[in-house]
């Protein structure tokens, strides 16, 4: 109901304000109806007497049987008669849920739904009950159990809904949209936009959707598009209720007057059929509520909130001899509801009590109820206690029952035998890791079973319990998802522990025994790290990518260059792509397509992350495809030209672009051609193919033409005809690519039921073509390779394991017709036999497209899934990590890399792994791009540039940029130091040792970094020192450690020499592809935050010169002043004054260590120190006279410009 239009003075009742409701008695009014009312001297009705028990009530009139409170002084706001059991509901403005059982009105349940706002409407169903609030929907159990909470937003402001289905619900609201709820996912499914805003009713026939707004109109719309299909104008204040019964519509409101809204005494009755309104009924009471009770007729109950009710027929006259009086405790009725037996009326007043009024003693709330389940009665034990600290009670107190049969205890010896339970098998995962000292074999906890208990099976079970090939590798346990005992370990998510070193002693090579680099998965939005190695496995990608140089600051082209070069340079450490991701986050277009996930979202794995990473895939490609439109030379950098290039030289374009003709033909002949072109192509599955059980046999190749050759009908303008005619649409193929992405669309069941259809038929048809001699596994003896093999040795009976599961084909061809037509067909080796080299056929228009990618989507309900890459890498890249030649498929999952067979990049298991993303390449692809790779980093990036900041002057310069005699050469020494701010805070926990587990690691971005020379007669003075300005909300700046203050980073106030990451990223670069030499306390954290791969040997830290296997780290401070007698870091940490120290202690380590060459007299040196440290408990005492490398003359000369 709405009450925006009531009047608030209805609150304190007046006569004189409505006089139609002064109860002075009519002349033709029945005096019976009036039974249990006194008149007072004034005419005012008392409140009504208790009805007792022995009170008759007249068959077919109704009557109050009970009156209960629901809760004392709180309004009640809506209430419902239970459609499946005998009871009656309640909510209350405070957010309170009440049931009543039966006519009696017997309390049943009573919860709280909502903690500050009221309950709006109920809504029965068979498991549970629906609250709707403000901006929520529970569904609970009739005893209060929550079976789920959806939140909606909060700018929502519900008031009524609709159950459409048995799983479907409508919701509506002051908003302008309708929103559709699946309760079996408990999702959104539509939002219908509502032309006026304002649906505070709902009702349902089989013709219409009703709705009712606060407007006063009435919509009826379509059951199936939810479009108006008709409008009427009830009222021109606002609308209170309306009911439909057959062909009519019935409704109450308030009209607008000149002093404001009043309610309207004629009901407005509407005919259905012709859709017209038909007379008013003039009513006398104040109607705010309104239904419709068919019993012989068609009667209305029409309420007023005063708590007069009225009977009349919806095309009659009212009657007013049909007029009797609910005696509210309270001033106002709120709510009313009628029993779908049409036995019980139930009214809720403001003061929280509730009447029941009925047509007969003993009413049904429903025609056919099912039965309500009660509590169990409390059975209370009358035997008397037994003490049993009492040594001599005896035990025959305890009463058993009488037998006359034997006890089980009484058998005989000779029929009875020990019968011990058999111990359950060993883990597989123990057994796999376990390392044998002697007879005692020792191997970590898999935790696949809970602590100290060991589950026995039942002997019935046990034969199911040995079936089982392998023992399930999930910790979850295989009742809860039984799918997961299907997936191999390495497929499952891969998640990094972090300890009090952070990942200093995690073991990524247990993950990953190849020399490629994995990427971290613990930074936000890292579900594309698959994507990222496929591109960086595809070489003109990667070597176009590297050679790209811009000066956009977030330019995911530039970003994707510098990742791709750190894992060329990593020899089996994972990377991280957080530089990169960061610059993804900064793309307006990316949270646009809803592409940057929260954490809340990520860790809950809300969403299909199969069609996020399909939406990710087109995305990146035609962002790199318009950030390198505009090439610019290296060279301009910090210039000012640059040269631009037409979208057809983008190497992106050049490389997945494929050009097309789209076709329109009208029917009335006109024909429109337009060219175009695309990065990528989505499977379109043959239509009405899943509704046929049997199925269809398609070859891949038939399902990529039909993808890329579309053909559809569709509405279009026509020029011809100026107007929107049925059109058929085709796409013909100009040129085609040479590499064919496919974006899978595997988005629900039937997709899924199709690709396990055509593997079904894939593999019969397999299976008759090998004769069915096809061998259970991949084990051959020696002597049958030559029976099985071909002359060249290629083996071509597979096994059946091998064919399982697979559709999809290794190489397809494909051909360009001269009437502009695509031929596509399935190719395998034995195929170049028959048709010749794929090369020659190239003069022909025939391509051979391998396949060099696969990302396929893990499943599991639990967390959302994974996704993983199988990666056919190629010879140039074992000949660079490992100098090999050959081509291996890899399984890439985060930092898990193994290699593979090459039928497991084909095999989808549709119960647990779904396709996604296809990447198909030209067979000898590699030959038509230069693959040079020419760094496009240039010297000049390390001179002098402008600050973003605004105040910045000369006075406030910490550093001398580099002179061009001063560039540095390969084994220059550089000081470097860097600092941060927090963004996101560690997320941990206590476990129940009371030790702290590490969830997620803080995400840290850096603020400062200083770069001092090493060498030369300005040895020790900074030639960088740049403040990198950020655009991420900064969580904690870490004053204390870092020297960094809010307003130090922020361009508008910022005093400081403030420039982008990007631009300070090269420098580095540019100082390690120049072969430099960091020497620094800490580096490895410092790249690792920085998003650099340093080579090994360019970094010497000083944390690991001065350090004893097996011992502390030793602190800078510590070390200052043990070796140089020098008091740093007094308030707070400076990187110019960190860098500089770092520098002098390398030099005193060759001096110490002459050069290398004595480490046994360095090792006597770092004993003392480390015993100077523990006399000391590693603190350095505190100073008297402050001296700093502040304070030498170097220092002093920089300050002096």
């Amino acid at each position: 109901m709405n009450f925006e239009g009531l009047d608030p003075g209805l609150a304190e009742y007046a006569p004189a304000m409505h006089s139609a409701l002064d109860p002075v008695l009519d002349a033709h009014l029945n005096p019976s109806l009036l039974q249990n009312v006194e008149l007072d001297p004034e005419g005012v009705a008392l409140e009504a007497l208790p009805v007792q028990e022995s009170v008759h009530i007249m068959e077919g009139v109704y009557s109050e049987l009970h009156s209960v409170v629901a809760e004392v002084g709180v309004p009640v706001s809506v209430s419902h008669f239970d459609l499946h059991e005998e009871m009656l509901w309640v909510g209350s403005h405070g957010g309170h849920a009440t049931s009543f059982f039966g006519p009696a009105l017997e309390r049943y349940s009573s919860f709280q739904v909502n903690g500050g706002d009221d309950i709006r409407q109920i809504q029965s169903m068979e498991n549970g009950i629906l609250f709707l609030t403000k901006n929520n929907l529970k569904y609970m159990a009739r005893g209060g159990l929550i079976i789920f909470d959806y939140l909606l937003d909060e700018s929502e402001d519900m008031h009524s809904l609709l159950l459409t289905d048995s799983s479907t619900l409508l919701v509506g609201g002051l908003q302008n949209h309708i929103l559709e709820i699946d309760l079996n996912t408990v999702q959104e499914t539509q939002k219908y936009a509502v032309e006026t805003p304002g649906v505070t009713i709902m009702r349902q026939t089989n013709r219409f959707f009703f709705c009712g707004h606060t407007s006063g109109k009435v919509s009826l719309r379509d059951l199936r598009t939810f479009k108006v299909e008709h409008e009427f104008d009830a009222f021109t204040g606002s609308l209170s209720d309306f009911d439909v019964h057959g062909n009519l519509l019935a409704s109450c409101g308030f009209s607008s007057r000149l002093t404001g809204l009043a309610c309207d005494r004629f009901l407005k009755v509407y005919d259905l059929r012709m859709m017209r309104a038909i007379t008013p009924l003039q009513v006398h009471v104040d109607p705010a509520f309104l239904r419709f009770i068919p019993t012989y007729t068609s009667r209305l109950a029409i309420i007023s909130q005063s708590g007069q009710c009225q009977f009349c027929e919806p095309t009659g006259l009212a009657n007013p001899a049909d007029i009797f009086h609910v005696n509210p405790v309270g001033p106002l009725l709120m709510t009313f509801d009628v029993s779908a037996s049409k036995q019980a009326l139930a009214f809720g007043d403001s003061e929280g009590c509730v009447h029941l009024w009925t047509d007969s003693p003993e009413p049904s709330f429903n025609p056919y109820s099912r039965e309500t389940e009660f509590a169990l009665p409390c059975l209370v034990d009358s035997l008397p206690p037994l003490d049993w600290s009492q040594d001599l009670l005896p035990l025959s107190l305890i009463p058993v029952p009488l037998t006359t049969d034997t006890l089980l205890s009484d058998w005989p010896a000779a029929n009875s035998a020990p019968a011990p339970r058999r111990a359950p098998p060993v883990d597989a995962e123990i057994l796999r890791t376990m390392k044998k000292v002697g007879f005692i074999g020792y191997a970590p906890n898999p935790r696949t079973r809970l602590r100290n208990q060991i589950p026995y099976r039942l002997k019935e079970l046990d034969s199911e319990f040995d079936s089982f090939s392998q023992v399930t590798e999930s910790p979850i346990g295989r009742e809860e998802e039984p799918h997961l005992h299907m997936v191999s370990k390495k497929y499952r998510k891969v998640t990094i522990k972090y300890s009090k070193l952070g990942l200093e002693d995690f073991d990524f090579k247990h993950y990953n025994k190849t020399l490629f680099a994995g990427l971290e998965p613990h930074i936000p939005n890292a579900y594309c790290n698959c994507m990222i190695q496929v591109l960086y496995f595809l070489e003109p990608v990667r070597c176009l990518i590297q050679n790209h140089l811009c000066q956009k600051e977030f330019c995911l082209a530039c970003e994707l260059g510098f990742l791709f070069h750190m894992l060329d340079l990593s020899r089996g450490d994972p990377c991280q792509g957080s530089n990169f991701l960061r610059a993804f986050r900064t793309i307006p277009e990316a949270s646009a397509l809803g592409l940057i996930l929260a954490d809340s979202d990520e860790a809950s794995g809300k969403g299909s992350l199969a069609r996020l990473i399909q939406r990710w895939n087109r995305f990146i490609l035609t962002q790199l495809h318009q950030d390198m439109q505009e090439l610019e030379v290296p060279q301009a950098y910090r210039g000012a030209g640059g040269s631009f290039c037409s979208s057809g030289d983008s190497v992106i374009g050049q490389l997945f672009s494929c050009e097309m003709e789209n076709c329109s033909l009208c029917r009335c002949g006109s024909e429109t051609v337009r060219a175009s072109s695309t990065l990528l192509f989505t499977l379109s599955y043959p239509e009405g193919s899943n509704g046929d059980k049997t199925g269809k046999n398609y070859d891949f190749a038939q399902v990529l033409k039909r993808s890329i050759c579309l053909e559809q009908n569709t509405q279009a303008w026509c020029d011809n005809c100026e107007k929107y005619q049925p059109t058929i649409q085709t796409r013909n193929i100009r040129h085609l690519p040479d590499i064919l992405v496919i974006n899978c669309e595997v988005n629900s069941s039937k997709e899924a039921d199709f690709w396990r259809m055509q593997a079904e038929f894939a593999f019969k048809m397999a299976i008759k073509k090998h004769g069915g001699e096809i061998s259970k596994n991949k084990e051959f003896a020696l002597a049958d390779w030559k029976e099985l093999g071909s002359p060249d040795g290629i083996l071509i009976c597979p096994s059946i394991e091998e064919l399982k599961n697979v559709w999809l084909p290794f190489s397809i061809r494909m051909k360009m017709t001269k009437n502009k037509g695509l031929d596509v067909c399935n190719w395998t080796d034995g195929d170049e036999v028959q048709w010749g080299p794929a090369r020659a056929e190239e003069e022909h228009g025939v391509y051979v497209y391998d396949l060099m990618a696969t990302v396929v989507h893990i499943l599991d309900s639990r967390t959302g899934g994974s996704l993983v890459a199988h990666i056919k890498v190629g010879e140039t890249y074992h000949q660079r990590k490992e100098g090999v030649t050959h081509q291996q498929w890899y399984l890439f999952n985060d930092f898990l890399i193994e290699p593979i067979d090459k039928h497991e990049a084909v095999q989808f298991d549709m119960n647990w792994k779904v396709p996604a993303i296809l990447y198909y390449v030209k067979r000898n692809l590699n030959s038509r791009y230069n693959l040079n790779i020419k760094n496009p980093i240039e010297p000049n990036v390390l001179l002098a540039e402008a600050s973003l900041a605004r105040k910045q002057r000369k006075t406030h310069t910490t550093f001398i940029p580099l002179m061009l005699n001063e560039m540095p050469q390969v084994g220059d020494l550089v000081g470097l130091d860097a600092e941060f701010v927090t963004l996101n805070e560690e997320e941990a926990e206590l476990r129940s040792d009371g030790t702290k587990s590490t969830i997620k690691p803080s995400q840290m971005s850096v603020a400062r970094i200083t770069c001092v020379r090493g060498q030369g007669p300005n040895e020790g003075i900074p030639f960088i020192d740049d403040y990198i300005s950020t655009q991420e909300q900064v969580v904690d700046y870490l004053t204390q450690y870092s020297g960094i203050k809010p307003g130090d980073l922020d361009a508008k106030i910022s005093s400081k020499h403030l420039t982008t990451l990007k631009s300070t990223y090269l420098k580095l670069r540019f100082l390690i592809d120049i072969g430099v030499k960091f020497v620094g306390h800490g580096l490895q954290k410092d790249f690792r935050v920085i998003n650099l791969m340093v080579p090994k040997d360019q970094v010497l830290d000083t944390v690991y010169l001065f350090h004893m296997p097996r011992k502390r780290m030793i602190s800078l401070r510590f070390l200052a002043w043990y070796f140089l007698d020098l008091k740093i870091q007094g308030e707070t940490h400076d990187s110019i004054e960190d860098a500089r120290t770092a520098l002098q202690l390398y030099r005193k380590y060759l001096e110490l260590s002459k050069n290398g060459t004595e480490p046994e007299s360095f090792h006597k040196v770092l004993k003392g120190l480390y015993e100077k440290g523990r006399k000391m408990d590693w603190k350095v005492p505190e100073p008297e006279g402050q001296t700093s490398p502040k304070n030498a003359a170097v220092f002093s000369s920089v300050l002096a410009l």
